[in-house]
């Protein structure tokens, strides 16, 4: 494991973070800082190469900001704050592009006007007036974040998304990135199980179980997602999770998405039905926002 104190320097009262890379990621449609290293050491982690080992350069908040304004040149879509989420992107655009090369398929959600889609090296779609900072976790080291959002607040007029894991978001560093003008939070729900959570990312859960609640009591914008994984996080605890959600807020948005073999971890993946159940599940729960990602990771496809 990469600490966050060894992706994370402070240098003359300036914090650096090691950035793996930064660009227009696709299918969310906004600018994406993918950041090195990471608070949990997940069996499965998908983006290991980068997170679980220091690689990548060191930027300042300053050069995150020059970031920022070279894609506020680029956005071709405003959002309203409440869409602050990786949901909205799909959900506005497939990325088929078929808008701009030929025709606009039926299943097009005919939300974004073709002027608005660009190609990118990850696809077609807008380009959202959002930057997020994803990758690894590093939010027990708050200020990098705090420091870049306030400039990016200050000179842009972009809004700024964390994916999190949760662990490093206690009242302290929520208030923090509260002050310092932080819109959203993509949270990353590995299990509710406690003795799952902790043999899957080493830490415990208990915290992070009250997190939706918390996030959305100081007026964040939430979004979850959970990955089911087989053997490991299935219907049952994704129905739990789903559960706890509704309690907190029935509209919050939920990504199901499907696991795959990676890093330490060798499990299959689940099958389209298996996930097609998950999900009818999840809505059964009473959740109103509820999509299914990835689904080309699935081990069998639909019958």
């Amino acid at each position: 494991m990469i600490p966050a104190c060894e992706a994370t320097s402070l240098n003359q009262e300036t914090v650096y973070r090691l950035v793996k890379s930064a660009h227009l990621s696709r299918p969310e449609h906004y600018f994406s800082v993918y950041q090195s290293g990471c608070s949990f050491t997940c069996l499965n982690c998908h983006s290991h190469e980068f997170t679980q080992v220091a690689t990548g350069h060191w930027l300042s908040p300053s050069e995150v900001l020059d970031l920022a304004r070279s894609y506020e040149l680029q956005v071709t879509y405003s959002e309203k704050k409440e869409r602050v989420t990786s949901y909205h992107g799909a959900d506005m655009c497939k990325g088929c592009g078929r808008c701009v090369t030929d025709v606009r398929p039926r299943s097009c959600p005919g939300v974004v006007d073709p002027t608005q889609v660009i190609l990118t090296p990850q696809g077609w779609g807008p380009a959202r007036n959002i930057i997020g900072f994803t990758g690894g976790d590093l939010t027990c080291c708050p200020e990098f974040y705090a420091k870049c959002t306030r400039l990016i607040k200050k000179q842009t007029d972009l809004y700024v998304l964390i994916e999190t894991n949760g662990f490093g978001l206690t009242p302290k560093n929520l208030d923090i990135l509260k002050k310092a003008g932080v819109d959203s939070f993509r949270l990353n729900m590995k299990a509710f199980k406690d003795t799952i959570h902790k043999m899957l990312t080493g830490v415990s859960n208990k915290f992070i179980l009250e997190l939706p609640w918390e996030i959305k009591h100081m007026g964040f914008v939430l979004e979850v997602s959970t990955l089911y994984i087989p053997s490991w996080v299935e219907i049952d605890q994704i129905e739990h999770i789903a559960q706890l959600l509704v309690e907190v807020d029935p509209r919050i948005p939920f990504t199901l998405l499907a696991s795959f073999p990676s890093y330490k971890m060798t499990e299959r993946s689940p099958t389209y039905d298996e996930m097609v159940c998950a999900y009818e599940v999840v809505r059964n729960t009473g959740l109103k926002n509820v999509r299914m990602g990835n689904l080309s990771a699935v081990s069998e496809p639909a019958r």
